[in-house]
């Protein structure tokens, strides 16, 4: 495994099926508010921090939108389905993870979701303690499609960018770990690869099973 230090996993969408759970959320308070095209004013969303968010859907509904009250109910009824311990888990999350720990591969994860909840949502699901480094969203200025998350990453994982991997789902994800100088691997999951997604990752696979089985043949090879 000489070219592999560390893997360093995006939260949403890639260890939890958590964005569509969140635009179900969306889509049911906006018919409190009589609002349609949740979903297009969503999915530019995906991959972005709070900050991010909160422009994208303002700049869609218009400045007089009530973003604060609408995104404060939306949690609320998010964190109950997630509290009741509902939060659906990606195919083959455990099976990579465990097969990386048995290969002595070090992991972390680079959300753009606040660290609080980040930190809440992996123990909750028994993941916490596979990753030697958790970093949130609001622990730095700028987020995703910047690299700066994943070369903080690197940094307190002591590795350089360049024998890392990096496992995302959304554009601006893979946008930032190829930016840091690491090796994206895209596992779609609301958003389709394009062109450019292709063009900056190394993989571009189905699930994480697929992503434990390409690792398998190429370390096989070394």
């Amino acid at each position: 495994m000489t070219d592999c230090k560390a893997v360093v996993f995006d939260m949403d969408g890639v260890i939890f099926d958590s964005e569509r759970l969140v635009l179900e959320c969306w889509q049911k308070i906006a018919q409190e508010y009589g609002l349609s095209g949740m979903r297009e004013a969503f999915m530019p969303c995906i991959g972005t921090n709070s900050v991010m968010t909160r422009e994208i859907v303002l700049n869609y509904y218009g400045a007089d939108f009530p973003y604060d009250e609408f995104r404060k109910k939306s949690s609320v009824l998010f964190h109950e389905i997630v509290d009741r311990g509902e939060l659906p888990i990606k195919k083959g999350v455990r099976e990579l993870m465990d097969y990386l720990r048995e290969k002595r591969v070090t992991m972390a994860v680079a959300s753009s979701t606040r660290l609080q909840a980040v930190t809440q949502e992996l123990k909750q699901a028994g993941l916490y303690e596979y990753f030697q480094v958790v970093m949130g969203g609001d622990q730095l200025k700028k987020s995703k499609p910047e690299p700066d998350i994943y070369l903080m990453a690197c940094e307190k994982l002591d590795i350089n960018p360049v024998d890392a991997y990096a496992i995302e789902d959304s554009y601006n994800g893979i946008r930032s770990s190829h930016s840091a100088g690491m090796r994206p691997i895209m596992v779609p999951d609301m958003l389709p690869p394009t062109e450019e997604m292709r063009g900056k990752s190394v993989a571009v696979l189905e699930d994480l099973l697929q992503v434990k089985e390409w690792f398998a043949q190429r370390w096989m090879m070394e």
